[in-house]
């Protein structure tokens, strides 16, 4: 660990800082209705928008009709990815000739770039056509994210308001948050990545003969497009097969930074919006201490494992950290700091190889992943508000109180639904990982024996389940039954997350609001950050155990020990 290194850390940590208040303050005026700087552009198009809907700005939804309205968009946008598909190979903008992708991969990766999990078992300059990475891929990294967003502003209405039966429209908020939030940064972004060396074009492959006389194929396409939404919807699949680890996604240190910053910018501010919501801004800062805790934490143990280096390879002498699946240019600092953001806000974009991350350092990612959606874009804040929720029930069994949160009182219904969101996709990551490990259909896709074999598995499962999307890549998911399973897992980590959500949302919006006593448990000071982080650590142990158990930790003393697997 150097101080470089630490500094760089400290850079990201301290814009994100700055960026929370005032991305907040202007999220909301977005999802109040308020007037923006924005509103005389976007305000027209906005209209039209509803009107071909057929809905209103001011009409709002009962949380069935909202929750039924989301899960209609979602089957459309599956629909959709999957047909784009299987016929660009008849479709425009293909110079590459590509055929009709697979059926099950076209079935996983359909559903996981609709339910913003962005996990891809293809490759995609060999893959996908520019039609469909424009129309299908680069649409569903708005649209999802989006979605997400609206599942959070739903649940922030719900502790918002008192006696109502509204949560909202889904449309109204699907819309503002693809024009006034997402599209106005992605242009921008877009530019400016443009500029930094990130293509954007429609070309056709580029043919080159290499030093040593070999031909080899250049790809290329509207990437620049593609990389700024994939990172600020904390979507995070890649344009290339390496992801952002390729030189044409992330090219420089700045669009690095800008990558980093991208991801977190959204997440953040929603904590804000939140505080700005409920009328206690401190409240939305006790959000973001709790996210903020697990972030250092792990970026500190990760960065401390990646400098520590390998000790199988310090006994033939070779000292230093280990920059084993890492890009010189980033080292290990900005490598270990990428592996803790975009699996701590569940994104799945990757700058560096996860499967060469040292056992304790491949620890931290695959714990960041089975905390359910804990700062991604929108699902960050409603992943928190369930820990908040199981928070205060402890806490009241412990005094012997009903427990309240900001005025409303946290009963059955809503630890119940709090409970089934956050064990459903426990329930996948376990599941399907112990068909994987006892079927022939699993065992033979698994690269590595031992522990790592394992935790290939577990990642997989545990990236799929908590919308995450990134990989150790040791494994061979691209088979009909990894894409199956790891389908079915995406499904069960988006839809028992937000579905059980907007039923807590309409649960507490219906609620009147009680007035705070003696006995209300104070929800803004030190002591209930280290409750909610502690039921957190608790709940991501339901998974984190097996893996503790059986992977990176026993691959760590076999390692200290000198064996190999």
């Amino acid at each position: 660990m150097t101080f470089n290194g630490l500094l760089q850390i400290a850079i990201l940590f301290g814009l994100t800082i700055l960026l929370v208040k005032p991305v907040g303050g202007y999220l909301t005026r977005v999802f109040t209705g308020e007037r923006t700087f924005l509103s005389p552009v976007i305000a027209p198009v906005e209209r039209g928008l509803y009107r071909l809907a057929g809905t209103h700005e001011k009409e709002e939804q009962h949380s069935t009709v909202y929750t039924a309205s989301l899960l209609m968009f979602s089957i459309a946008g599956f629909v959709v990815l999957y047909l784009l598909q299987r016929f660009q190979g008849v479709l425009p903008y293909n110079p590459a000739g590509m055929q009709a992708v697979e059926p099950t991969s076209a079935f996983n990766t359909a559903i996981s770039f609709m339910t913003n999990t962005n996990w891809q078992g293809y490759a995609g300059e060999s893959t996908m056509s520019y039609f469909t990475q424009m129309v299908g891929i680069t649409v569903q990294n708005f649209v999802s994210a989006a979605v997400g967003i609206a599942g959070a502003m739903a649940i922030t209405r719900g502790f918002a308001r008192s006696s109502s039966n509204t949560i909202g429209n889904f449309w109204v908020d699907l819309t503002r948050a693809t024009l006034y939030v997402l599209l106005p940064i992605c242009i921008i972004g877009t530019l400016v990545l443009v500029w930094q060396g990130v293509p954007q074009n429609l070309n056709d492959y580029t043919l080159a003969t290499t030093l040593e006389g070999a031909r080899q194929t250049i790809a290329q396409g509207p990437v620049a497009s593609q990389m700024i939404i994939k990172h600020l919807g904390t979507n995070g699949g890649g344009f290339f097969n390496a992801n952002s680890a390729h030189p044409f996604e992330n090219p420089t240190a700045l669009t690095n930074l800008i990558h980093l910053l991208s991801i977190f910018v959204i997440s953040t501010a929603m904590t804000n919006v939140f505080g700005r919501m409920v009328g206690n801004q401190r409240q939305g800062w006790v959000l973001f201490a709790v996210f903020g805790v697990l972030v250092v934490l792990g970026t500190s143990v990760l960065y401390w494992a990646e400098a520590s280096g390998n000790p199988l390879m310090q006994v033939l002498g070779v000292v230093g950290g280990n920059m084993e699946g890492k890009e010189a240019r980033f080292g290990i600092a900005l490598s270990a700091l990428f592996s803790e953001v975009t699996t701590a806000a569940s994104t799945g974009a990757v700058n560096n190889m996860h499967d060469s991350l040292m056992p304790l350092g491949g620890l931290v990612p695959l714990f960041n992943m089975q905390i359910p959606n804990l700062g991604g874009i929108g699902a960050g804040i409603y992943g928190m508000l369930l820990f908040f929720i199981l928070a205060i029930f402890i806490a009241g069994l412990m005094v012997g109180r009903t427990p309240e949160y900001l005025g409303k009182k946290i009963e059955a219904k809503e630890v119940k639904m709090s409970l089934l969101a956050t064990l459903g996709p426990s329930l996948a990551i376990l599941g399907f990982a112990a068909l994987a490990v006892v079927l022939p259909q699993g065992l033979s896709s698994i690269q590595d024996a031992g522990p790592h074999g394992f935790s290939e598995v577990l990642y997989a499962y545990s990236s799929g389940a908590n919308n995450n999307g990134s990989a150790f890549a040791g494994l061979n998911a691209n088979t009909p039954f990894y894409n199956l399973t790891i389908g079915f897992a995406m499904l069960m980590g988006r839809f028992l997350l937000i579905v059980p959500v907007l039923a807590i949302a309409g649960s507490l919006a219906a609620k009147k609001t009680v007035p705070a006593s003696a006995g209300t448990l104070p929800t803004t000071g030190p002591l209930f950050v280290g409750l909610v982080f502690g039921v957190t650590m608790i709940v991501g142990g339901l998974t984190f155990f097996p893996a503790l158990a059986l992977g990176p930790v026993v691959e760590h003393f076999a390692m200290l020990s000198g064996q190999l697997f």
